[in-house]
């Protein structure tokens, strides 16, 4: 075949192989058909690229835009590799070219037409002229040897004619291959600049990754070294607006909380002497902040202020709720502005002094009301007790028997006496009631006032805080002792004053343990009204016995007793009515005073009364003619008085019983 003739022209044809070449007078033309010889196809150039393997390998490499592939590179290796090109495979292109060429052949055969012969022993020669140009003039310029000249011409012209378009169609498809791997090779160049670009970017980015690792590791050295310095000059927004928009809540008062605490921290880093530009930039704004939370507390107090003047409004409940609760923005009132914050407390100074005068004035006119009993001159201890019953009406009462009325000394739980209860109670009471009723209302109320004043004004010094209170509670004492001068005044209910000075005493004890030392003067002065009147009343018992004794005859024969019934009653030796008196009454001043110190005139005022009573027995028993009488009249007075202190308690009661049991005993072996 033809074809095969292009395989084998380097080992089977050559100008010398073919000594018997017949002459022909057209010049010689050798059919070379090795690539040395075969004109070049038109619009084709050479191909040349430096697509390889290694040209990939680095992503810096520039790539040439017009760089040529070698003729020796292997196109079907890298159209496979090359992602996109969807281009024929050459040589399956021309095996199924050969393979039709193989099949007419056979038609041929078969048909009967003559056979090629198995080698071409002519020499071609193409020159400049393509295959088809070559084709068209081959008749004239082919030379043959003279001795196959005749034998094979027209069978090698028959089969070019036939074949021609079967070449001619391998020859469009060789150039639409060299179309596709022209644009695979401007794809894949453009792909390799494109490559080259992203990893020089990579690389771009790799470094800028590394600058910025370095930057990051560089803040956060420095972050961790200026981090809590920045950090104490840096107020957070939030705050500030909590504070300067924010209603007064907890979470306003813990805003200013913390917006005082930075404040203090800016203070200490300017107290170290340190110029810090951040310290100065910030301080107008601290003073701007400062001044408008001032403004809030100022508002915010004076609102709660003019509610305690509300008509039945509960102070403490405003204090707890309204003053405690937030006691610390006060606190940085009076750190901003000490002159507001001290006529802010002024003011409040002044309305809980309306509020307890006024209150306090409602409560004494509801325990005025309350029925006492009178004990007047009538109820001395020598009065007669028939002249008195015809003196005086009115309910029933010992006033010399303590009976039960120290137990009011002992209900220290007891809450006072409500307002509305003094104003609808019918029963009568003693004095104690009343007194007791006032003053445990002024201590509960003053105890809740010293400590909520000791404790919302907590910048100012102790004895700013007892001037307050002092101050706020000058007219309710000033009350309060009126009262009791109103209660002891012309009474002569010794019992009565001495339980009013027992629950002075213990209200006393109670402020101690309170820590309220502002009521020491209302205290004292309270014991000072009391004392002296206590005074005047044993005064008066031991002047009525006194005048009871001189009214006594002197001699056994003679007129009556004013306190006996009849002339034979004086020769009774019977127990005399005045010693039962006598007895009771001692007896409940000394249950009084069964914690009495030495540093009370009780002892001495018990002495004189009872060294006048003992004078009134003794010239009393002298009536009795018989001596016998006589001691048996003071024996038996002297007993009932040793039974009736017999379960007193106490130092005082403890000598008083011996005293007079060591005159029983005298005169027990007398009688």
């Amino acid at each position: 075949m033809w074809l095969e003739r292009f395989s084998g022209q380097s080992s089977h044809s050559s100008p010398a192989a073919t000594p018997n070449r017949s002459f022909s007078p057209a010049p010689r033309r050798s059919i070379q058909l090795g690539p040395s010889t075969l004109p070049r196809r038109p619009g084709l150039a050479p191909r040349t690229s430096s697509l390889t393997a290694a040209s990939f390998g680095g992503s810096t490499e520039s790539l040439p835009v017009s760089g040529r592939i070698p003729n020796g590179t292997n196109l079907k290796h890298e159209l496979a590799s090359a992602p996109g090109v969807d281009v024929a495979d050459p040589l399956n292109v021309l095996s199924s070219i050969l393979g039709r060429l193989g099949d007419d052949h056979a038609e041929k055969e078969a048909s009967g037409a003559a056979k090629k012969p198995d080698e071409l022993t002519i020499d071609v020669e193409f020159g400049s002229l393509s295959l088809t140009q070559f084709a068209e003039g081959a008749d004239g310029d082919i030379t043959r040897d003279d001795h196959e000249s005749g034998k094979h011409d027209i069978p090698v012209i028959e089969d070019f004619e036939s074949e021609k378009n079967k070449f001619e169609d391998l020859h469009k498809s060789i150039l639409a291959c060299d179309e596709v791997l022209k644009s695979v090779e401007n794809y894949l160049t453009s792909f390799r600049a494109d490559l080259a670009a992203v990893s020089s970017e990579i690389e771009h980015l790799q470094d800028r990754s590394t600058q910025l690792n370095n930057k990051l590791e560089n803040r956060k050295a420095v972050e961790k070294v200026l981090g809590p310095e920045v950090e104490a000059f840096a107020i957070p927004p939030a705050i500030v607006r909590k504070i300067v928009e924010g209603v007064v809540d907890d979470g306003w008062v813990k805003a200013l909380e913390e917006f005082e605490k930075r404040i203090r921290s800016i203070d200490a880093k300017a107290k170290e002497g340190k110029d810090i530009k951040a310290a100065q930039d910030i301080r107008p704004f601290i003073d701007d902040v400062s001044t408008k939370a001032v403004e809030r507390i100022r508002d915010y107090v004076v609102a709660q202020i003019k509610a305690l003047r509300s008509p039945s409004i509960n102070a403490q409940v405003i204090q707890q709720s309204a003053f405690l609760r937030y006691r610390n923005v006060f606190g940085f009132l009076s750190t901003r502005q000490p002159q507001l914050a001290e006529e802010i407390s002024q003011a409040y100074i002044n309305t809980m002094r309306w509020y307890y005068s006024s209150h306090f004035t409602r409560y004494k006119a509801s325990l005025d009301k309350l029925s006492l009993f009178v004990v007047d001159q009538t109820d001395v201890i020598a009065a007669d007790s028939a002249a008195k019953r015809t003196a005086k009406a009115g309910a029933k009462h010992d006033a010399f028997a303590i009976g039960r009325r120290a137990d009011i000394l002992r209900s220290g739980n007891e809450a006072a006496f409500p307002s509305f209860a003094a104003e609808e109670d019918k029963s009568t009471h003693h004095l104690e009631v009343v007194f007791r009723a006032y003053n445990i209302a002024l201590l509960d109320n003053a105890s809740a006032e010293y400590g909520f004043l000791a404790e919302f004004f907590t910048k100012q010094p102790f004895h700013a805080t007892n001037r307050k209170f002092t101050e706020a509670f000058t007219p309710t004492f000033q009350l309060g002792q009126e009262l009791t001068k109103q209660l002891v005044d012309g009474s002569m209910d010794a019992l009565g004053i001495l339980i009013c000075v027992r629950l002075n005493q213990h209200m006393a004890f109670e402020l101690q343990r309170r820590k309220i030392p502002a009521m020491e003067g209302y205290v004292n002065a309270t014991s000072m009204a009391l004392w002296p009147r206590f005074q005047k009343v044993i005064d008066a018992h031991c002047e009525s016995i006194r005048k009871l004794t001189t009214s006594l005859p002197g001699k056994p024969a003679g007129s009556a007793l004013s306190l006996t019934s009849s002339p034979a009653t004086a020769q009774s030796t019977a127990p005399h009515p005045l010693t039962q008196r006598f007895a009771n009454f001692l007896q409940g001043i000394l249950s009084l005073s069964s914690e009495a110190g030495d540093d009370e005139p009780i002892s001495h005022s018990l002495g004189r009364l009872r060294a006048d009573f003992e004078a009134f027995l003794v010239k009393l028993s002298k009536g009795t003619a018989e001596p016998r009488k006589r001691e048996r009249f003071l024996y038996n007075n002297y007993s009932l008085i040793c039974t009736i202190l017999g379960d007193t308690e106490g130092k005082m009661a403890d000598d008083l019983k011996s005293h007079f049991e060591e005159l029983r005993d005298k005169l027990e072996g007398d009688a």
